[in-house]
């Protein structure tokens, strides 16, 4: 499923947002996401460390989590904004897989370029 370059331009700019309130006293790695579900809604993640690094959890994971939690399954399109542009774990690959082998994934960097 793809989206218009409006609703594009908007999780990019909601992905950056969301990516301001990563907690990252670790790594230092600020990642942030921004879900669109089929049905219109956006959900927000951010990665927050802990010092038990498996405890940890990723922005994609955090949003994917938030939209489940309130009933909300269908995902179709989900920003990820990195530093660089850096790919989701392979933890945060299976979630998606698991909900949607359909859902439109963008990656961007900390200046929106995708």
């Amino acid at each position: 499923m793809k989206i218009n370059e409006e609703e594009k331009k908007t999780l990019i700019q909601t992905s950056l947002k969301a990516r301001e309130n990563a907690y990252t006293p670790y790594s230092h790695y600020k990642v942030g996401a921004a879900l669109k579900t089929k049905s219109g809604k956006i959900y927000t993640g951010c990665n927050i460390e802990n010092a038990s690094y498996g405890l940890t959890i990723c922005a994609e994971r955090t949003a994917m989590f938030k939209a489940v939690s309130e009933g909300d399954r269908d995902f179709e399109t989900i920003v990820i904004a990195t530093r660089d542009g850096g790919s989701p774990c392979g933890a945060c690959r299976q979630v998606m897989a698991e909900f949607s082998l359909e859902m439109q994934v963008i990656l961007v960097n900390q200046e929106g370029g995708i």
